[in-house]
Order: C-alpha cells, then sequence, then structure tokens
C-alpha cells in the first residue's frame, strides 16, 4: 500500500460543550480527545496526518505541536464536512495513495476498525468506502441505502429519509476512505445545494458514483466508534468506555 493519509477536522467550536475550548482539545482521562483520533490513525499505518483547524485554530496546533507527524490546515470559515476537505486540496494534490477521512471529535475509533476500512478500500479498488455500522438506535444518524443485490446506492439523512429508510439499521460513522485522486475530483463537483449552505462530504460518494466509480459502504466499525463527542455528558461517557477498555 502507498502512502496513507488521514484527513481529521478538528475546526468546530463545540458550542454545546459550554466551553471557550476547541471541542477537540477538552480532556478524556488527560489527553485532549483527538490524539485518541491521531492513535488509532497511526495504529492503522496511517504515515501522514493532515489536522484541519478552524476556531481556536492557534490553541490546537499548539496542543499537537509535538506530534512531528500532524500538519495543520485552516479552515477560516466553518462551511460544511466537504469544504473542510477541500481546503487540504493544495496539500493533496500529488497524493496518490489511499486518504481516511475522519473526525477530531470521535475518540473511541479503533484501528483495527480503520485498518478493516482501508483494507476494504484497497482490495475493491474502490475510490470511495463508506465506514458503516449496524444499531437499533439509529435515531438522527444518516441511512446507508443500498440496492436488492446489497450494492451501496446513497446516504440519506433522517430529514430527508422515507417511512422504509428511517427504519434501517446500518449508519454512517462519518469515517471515509478514499482513493485520492478520486477525491480530489469529487470535492471540484461538490456544489452547496442544501438548507445549510454548506458542502457535504456525504455528497462525495454520490459524486463518484454518478462518475461510475466504485463506492462501497463497509459495516466495520462498532456503533460506540461513531459516537461523537458534543456536550459534557458525552464526555464523560466516552470516558467511561475508555476506561472500561
Amino acid at each position: 500500500m502507498s502512502e496513507v493519509t488521514a484527513i481529521i477536522l478538528a475546526a468546530g467550536k463545540g458550542t454545546r460543550m459550554k466551553s471557550e475550548l476547541p471541542k477537540v482539545a477538552h480532556e478524556i482521562s488527560g489527553r485532549p480527545m483527538i490524539e485518541y483520533v491521531l492513535d488509532a490513525a497511526r495504529g492503522a499505518g496511517v504515515s501522514r496526518m493532515i489536522v484541519v483547524v478552524g476556531y481556536g485554530a492557534d490553541e490546537v496546533q499548539a496542543l499537537l505541536s509535538h506530534h512531528t507527524d500532524v500538519e495543520f490546515v485552516l479552515q477560516e470559515e466553518q462551511l460544511g464536512t466537504g469544504h473542510a476537505v477541500m481546503m487540504v486540496e493544495p496539500a493533496m494534490k500529488n497524493a496518490q495513495g489511499p486518504v481516511l477521512v475522519l473526525a477530531g471529535d470521535t475518540p473511541l475509533l479503533k484501528s483495527t476498525s480503520l485498518q478493516a476500512l482501508l483494507d476494504e478500500q484497497q482490495s475493491h479498488a474502490a475510490a470511495c468506502v463508506v465506514g458503516s455500522a449496524m444499531t437499533k438506535n439509529n435515531k438522527g444518524l444518516g441511512r446507508i441505502v443500498r440496492d436488492e443485490s446489497g450494492n451501496f446506492i446513497r446516504i440519506v439523512e433522517e430529514r430527508d429519509a422515507s417511512e422504509a429508510q428511517r427504519a434501517i439499521q446500518e449508519i454512517n460513522t462519518g469515517c471515509y476512505a478514499f482513493r485520492a485522486p478520486d477525491l480530489l475530483s469529487a470535492l471540484k463537483k461538490l456544489k452547496p445545494e442544501n438548507d445549510q449552505a454548506e458542502y457535504y462530504l456525504t455528497d462525495c460518494a454520490a459524486i463518484l458514483l454518478a462518475d461510475g466509480k466504485a463506492v462501497r459502504a463497509a459495516p466495520v466499525f462498532a456503533i460506540e466508534e461513531a459516537m461523537g463527542v458534543n456536550t459534557r455528558e458525552q464526555l464523560q461517557e466516552v470516558e467511561r468506555v475508555l476506561s472500561e477498555r
């Protein structure tokens, strides 16, 4: 496998944390939560990490300055996950290998799951693999829609889902493995065609599929790994799970 890159999204403020501290800087067992994501990526064979910073950028960079394998890209305006990855384009223009896109507020990610996601992408020569998980507690989560043969069709957000789609128990974790050139080509076609006027990374899968590329969904994650930390209560829950591990 050629060089594996991870793009880690860490630009958000985390308003519901009720703190001026950048969300990914909040500590779990004495470490900033984003460090757990970095550990998981390294364990999966990632050799280059690009952290997208925004709110509290200087603080996050200072916090991670001792990580010699981490570089930073600034997202001045927070215009969605797709926009965050667009900011990385100049740093990625010569990349040819696999690219993981991860959220910096998911400290329960496991290296083994990320490795399984990369293996799926490599073994099927897929342009994109959407990391999924199975759960009955799917409220508020994007559903993975497949055809009768089990092939990936699209991700549908709950607010846009039909009654039948809302019953789907396979959900999008927000973890992706792309082939670098395919990711860059999809980003060029992203449009903010939604009520938030934001660029959604989820749209890249549909763009690549429409271009005739191989796009898959792989249920290689446990649902707990997809748990993003948005509140103090979730921070405590994640700390409990990590201590049990």
